[in-house]
């Protein structure tokens, strides 16, 4: 029942939506109908600014974090009630039932989750992101390898704790699964790099 009760917390959370709430009152536009259609931070880059991208950021990884510290404080005795909280809260970002299950790509989240959770785990995962993109300018290859990176790392500081591993290992696969056009772009060498300004309305079939 503690899982569950977290999961819940975790994904009602995670649906407050940054990029759309700013998109809406800031610019008076739905921002998944522009850009790449992502309601994240880099699409809010691109379509609104920078400006609005580190709120958007910001906002994202505050749920994260609020998700993490919620459920530790409600269950302190249960040490993977954050980590389910966190993971939930993904869900409920990328997949928001009030907006018709579409939303971002959990990576800002991801972050904050991690940082609640494990302070080490989190810095060296926002590290590694940020020096991809500092040397290649692709936010999608830095997300990529940071998700990659977080059940390496849980199974350095957590290798004995079997049920964390298996909740990184689903943070993992939730990224990975969300960026999975990007990987294809990344490959085919399509892929946008960061400061490629887009205000174009995606097509009807997007």
């Amino acid at each position: 029942m503690s899982r569950l009760l977290c999961i819940l917390i975790g994904y009602f959370i995670g649906c407050f939506q940054t990029a759309y709430i700013l998109g809406k009152t800031v610019r008076k536009i739905d921002i998944r109908q522009f850009g790449s259609g992502n309601a994240g931070t880099t699409n809010v880059i691109r379509v609104m600014g920078w400006k609005s991208g580190i709120i958007t950021f910001a906002g994202d990884l505050l749920k994260g974090i609020l998700a993490v510290l919620i459920c530790k404080m409600i269950f302190p005795e249960n040490l993977s009630a954050g980590l389910y909280a966190g993971c939930a809260a993904v869900a409920g970002h990328n997949w928001p039932v009030f907006l018709k299950f579409k939303g971002g790509k959990g990576i800002a989240t991801t972050i904050g989750i991690l940082l609640a959770f494990d302070f080490k785990i989190g810095i060296i995962c926002a590290a590694i992101m940020a020096i991809v993109i500092l040397i290649t300018r692709f936010v999608s290859l830095g997300s990529i390898l940071m998700a990659i990176s977080i059940p390496v790392l849980f199974s350095i500081f957590w290798r004995s704790n079997y049920e964390l591993m298996i909740l990184a290992l689903l943070l993992m696969g939730s990224a990975l699964f969300r960026h999975r056009t990007n990987i294809e772009r990344l490959l085919s060498g399509k892929e946008s790099k960061l400061g490629q300004r887009s205000n174009k309305k995606l097509e009807e079939k997007q």
